[in-house]
């Protein structure tokens, strides 16, 4: 079995800060790729930044230059800086790994349970 816990939600202010963290734990061999998404209400769920083992980074043009998301593969653990925000990345945000259990193994991924974030005055 392999767990994903997400933390560092929470309600900001406009142009306020926070960083999310998400730690794997169980059966993982190796992890191939980490990434953040996110679900505002009515809105289907949408890529916010990968990270490859390489660590190669991809981000939605929405959070450019905004959010930099970063790994720590000691840990099992990604991470997601977010700056400047704004009402709009008002969402739940979900961390999602491609991980090997074995040597061997296909690839398999994983969903944490999600964390909210409020951007508000």
């Amino acid at each position: 079995q392999v767990q994903l816990v997400e933390s560092g939600g929470g309600l900001v202010q406009p142009g306020g800060s926070l960083r999310l963290s998400c730690a794997g734990s169980g059966s993982i061999f190796s992890i191939n790729a980490m990434g953040w998404y996110r679900q505002a209400p009515g809105n289907q769920r949408e890529l916010v930044a990968t990270i490859t083992n390489g660590g190669s980074t991809n981000y939605a043009d929405s959070v450019k230059g905004r959010f930099a998301i970063s790994r720590d593969n000691a840990k099992n653990t990604v991470y997601l800086q977010m700056n400047s925000l704004k009402p709009e990345d008002t969402a739940v945000y979900y961390c999602r790994f491609i991980i090997k259990v074995s040597r061997n193994s296909p690839d398999y991924q994983y969903w944490g349970q999600g964390t909210q974030v409020t951007i508000s005055s």
